[in-house]
């Protein structure tokens, strides 16, 4: 707005008696006297957010260098001591292990299948509303019910997988009671469970990249798996990010479907980090060391996710 402009304005408004915006100030924003009324209104949320969230974060930091059974008073302060045993301990490391393979085993496929599914159901194709549905229906499945059920279909005797495996003249595998195949039978339900959730946000990046692209690859000749790597796969790359990012946080935080399906056996073959976690604190009742557990998770989560940022930025962004 020039110099003139602001002058004419203010002789206008001092012309029918308005009072002209300062300068700097947007008109409509809340001045410092509505902060009150504007922190009264938001005091339910932030009383919630305080007390759910905000405390529990900072106890536990707390906690994380003291000895507390929860069942005593008193609270000894031991410093580092719960860190330098946890990273000593060779059962956390076995569990960091199981906790790895597990990620290493359902994020790469899981996205993949996503992807291709995806890309597939984003053409015009019969039923791909039915198929998109019954592809989402098991993320909104409670994952206690679910590990029930597949309980259920990895029975030795019973179960469908072993008779679809027998039909074909493959063995029959005590899928979650053999600690060879015990991972296995969780990374098969935790694709199955998340797949629904990231074929639909890559439905969603899909459906933002221009059509244009497409049209003009065409014209120069590309054929599918051409378009796919040149223009699908680089302008997906924001979407890939976040799905990798949650995907890799989802697998380091699995707990209920170990619990319910296997409970961390056999042999401790399929005990994973957060349910290392939940024996510390809610069978051993070792809450300082439990939360030791729980801020080394959330500083691996951390690490990882600045590293994925800093690779996606570097080798897509900017080549971009």
């Amino acid at each position: 707005m020039s110099k003139t402009t602001a002058i004419a304005q203010t002789i206008d408004a001092g012309a029918i008696g308005v009072r002209p915006p300062k300068p700097g100030r947007r008109a409509g924003l809340p001045g410092r006297s509505q902060l009150p009324e504007a922190l009264l209104f938001l005091s339910p949320t932030l009383v919630v957010v305080a007390v759910f969230i905000v405390f529990p974060i900072a106890f536990s930091f707390y906690l994380s260098f003291h000895e507390w059974n929860m069942f005593s008073a008193e609270q000894a302060f031991v410093g580092l001591d719960n860190y330098a045993r946890l990273v000593t301990d060779p059962e956390f490391w076995a569990v960091f292990r199981h906790t790895l393979v597990y990620t290493v085993g359902t994020v790469p496929v899981n996205m993949a299948l996503a992807l291709v599914v995806a890309v597939v159901l984003n053409k015009n194709i019969k039923g791909r509303k039915i198929l998109r549905a019954a592809f989402f229906t098991p993320v909104i499945v409670s994952t206690v019910a679910a590990a029930v059920i597949w309980r259920w279909i990895f029975d030795p005797n019973l179960g469908l997988f072993n008779y679809a495996m027998s039909a074909v003249g493959l063995p029959v595998i005590n899928w979650a009671n053999d600690p060879t195949a015990a991972m296995a039978s969780l990374i098969i339900v935790g694709v199955w469970k998340t797949f629904g959730i990231n074929m639909v946000l890559f439905a969603a990046g899909l459906s933002a990249i221009p059509v244009h692209y497409y049209e003009a690859a065409e014209i120069d000749g590309a054929g599918s798996l051409q378009k796919f790597w040149r223009i699908t796969v680089p302008l997906l790359a924001p979407t890939t990010l976040f799905i990798l990012v949650l995907s890799i946080i989802g697998s380091f935080q699995v707990f209920d479907l170990v619990y319910v399906l296997t409970y961390g056996g056999p042999l401790g073959s399929t005990k994973v980090l957060v349910f290392y976690l939940y024996e510390y604190a809610f069978k051993f009742f070792d809450m300082g060391f439990a939360s030791a557990v729980a801020y080394l998770l959330f500083g691996v989560l951390f690490v990882l996710t600045l590293f994925q940022i800093r690779l996606f930025r570097e080798h897509v962004y900017d080549a971009g």
